[in-house]
């Protein structure tokens, strides 16, 4: 039986209306959640439903949103038309599973190589990347009024910020110090008017079917800044799952996303400036990977962990190449 079979089912109980739970597995997907898949059994029915749960129930990374926050982003996305999946539930203190929230199943993949690459998808591929245009667009329209929690920070701030937090793995790069020297020297202007960020907009936090973009997950980075840094980080190459003359995801072109933006009533995308976002996208994957070791020695050494903090020596590459071109 698993450890949230009893939990969830006086959960389904008190707070969901329904008879009890079935099925309760957790789900090799979530590199900083738990992401758990259970089946709500109802009067005549059974209902496929998502827990998103704060590793072990309560920990909580400094720099992240909080789930609960971050279900209150997924409702304000979806009353705009953003393809979301639905918050069921918001969990309490006193329903004993931790921090989290359960939300509907949607049906679709999200492994990044079988969207840039398996036969299933393909008839999706040719406007995939169009679409990922058109729905940033308007993602970038959420109001940020009512989320003063989330971080302002200007474009040399966020620099800085992935420089300390690459600082503190305290293992010399010199690629990334090269990388870091060229940002700060090409910085681009802020932005006249900054803007809701998604801040993990990519191939591998989006479910895809046959007809395309079916939700965006994962809003646990959202803050306000350029909008062109989702442009830019959606076409990092790790997110390009090995098909690398597809900079959009594995699956698409720069200019079919930035055509695809801009026609949904984004602003006109500066090519310079979505470059450098690329650069950084590249950068802050770096860093991010760095810091999985030390995650891996202390609090979650997991297999993924291990597996990411191994990816920092790809971003060398990307840089190199990036900076090359």
């Amino acid at each position: 039986m698993s450890e949230l079979e009893e939990p969830l089912a006086r959960l389904a109980r008190n707070r969901l209306g329904g008879l009890g739970v079935a099925d309760v597995a957790r789900l090799s997907a979530g590199a900083t959640q738990e992401i758990w898949r259970f089946t709500l059994i109802e009067e005549g029915t059974r209902v496929p439903l998502i827990l998103r749960r704060a590793p072990g129930g309560d920990r909580v990374a400094e720099t992240a949103l909080g789930l609960e926050v971050e279900a209150r982003l997924i409702e304000a996305a979806g009353a705009i038309g953003v393809p979301v999946p639905s918050v069921r539930y918001v969990l309490q203190s006193d329903d004993g599973i931790g921090r989290g929230f359960i939300m509907s199943y949607v049906e679709g993949e999200t492994l990044g190589g079988r969207i840039a690459k398996g036969d299933a998808l393909a008839p999706a591929r040719p406007f995939l990347a169009r679409q990922c245009g058109e729905v940033l667009a308007r993602i970038h329209t959420i109001d940020p009024d009512p989320f003063p929690m989330l971080k302002r920070k200007s474009t040399q701030e966020l620099v800085a910020q992935y420089k300390e937090s690459y600082r503190a793995t305290d293992w010399p790069r010199p690629v990334f110090e090269l990388a870091f020297r060229w940002l700060e020297d090409n910085c681009p202007p802020p932005p006249e008017h900054p803007r809701f960020v998604h801040g993990d907009f990519r191939n591998g936090n989006l479910m895809i079917g046959p007809d395309g973009v079916r939700a965006v997950l994962d809003w646990e980075g959202a803050h306000v800044a350029d909008p062109m840094e989702d442009l830019g980080w959606i076409c990092t190459a790790a997110w390009r799952f090995g098909v690398i003359d597809k900079p959009v995801g594995g699956f698409g072109t720069r200019e079919d996303l930035w055509a695809g933006y801009e026609a949904a009533g984004g602003p006109p995308v500066n090519r310079a400036h979505a470059k450098w976002w690329e650069v950084c996208g590249s950068m802050r994957w770096g860093v991010m990977c760095s810091g999985m070791a030390n995650s891996f020695r202390t609090v979650d050494p997991s297999v993924e962990r291990a597996v990411i903090a191994r990816r920092s020596s790809e971003n060398e590459l990307d840089l190199m190449r990036l900076l090359a071109a």
